[in-house]
């Protein structure tokens, strides 16, 4: 393409951007009405990231892993956080721990991983004493969560992702309908 053809072209363009900026909002305003969208807007954010990802899983829960789920929603309570803190929370116990506190597995065990949330002692979490009480792991996870900017509105997976830090960041995602029925079950029990 030679040099004037070219610039030619680039100077239409650029007239026709340059008239659409000026030009385009005005027009657009005078013909469209005034309509406040900020609750639907809302409402798709909230209502996104309640939505599972992907297929679920489930398991039947024994006294020990309910009594866990409960002890998951006070301190979620206690920490002043929204039931959707606690799904985030119970879906991650579920994927890491199938909410049961595990203590050191020996050769089963994920380097120094702990309790509910397999949090390690080598990476600041806690003295195994800590990690394996369910209120203390609960609460290092959610001061976890909250240093997430948006864990609110974002997928489930991407939270729990950003504070755990697995191998497999995906695998939260399948906790999501069990973590949220539990949370409707027990919330306010």
């Amino acid at each position: 393409m030679n040099t004037i053809f070219r610039k030619s072209m680039l100077s239409v363009a650029g007239l026709a951007f340059a008239g659409g900026v000026f030009a385009g909002p005005i027009a657009a305003h005078a013909a469209t009405p005034v309509v406040d969208t900020k609750p639907t807007a809302a409402a798709v954010a909230v209502q996104s990231a309640a939505k599972p990802q992907g297929d679920q899983s489930h398991i039947t829960l024994n006294d020990e892993q309910t009594a866990n789920v409960k002890a998951i929603i006070a301190a979620t309570k206690k920490a002043g956080l929204p039931e959707r803190a606690a799904v985030i929370s119970i879906a991650t116990s579920l994927q890491e721990s199938k909410l049961e506190n595990l203590g050191h597995l020996g050769d089963r065990n994920d380097h120094d991983s702990l309790g509910l949330f397999q949090q390690r002692p080598s990476s600041g979490w806690g003295t195994p004493e800590q990690i394996t009480d369910p209120e203390y792991s609960t609460t290092a996870f959610l001061k976890g969560l909250k240093q997430v900017d948006g864990w609110q509105n974002m997928p489930l997976t991407q939270a729990a992702q950003t504070v755990q830090v697995s191998a497999y960041p995906d695998a939260y995602a399948q906790w999501e309908q069990q973590a949220t029925d539990l949370v409707a079950q027990h919330w306010n029990s």
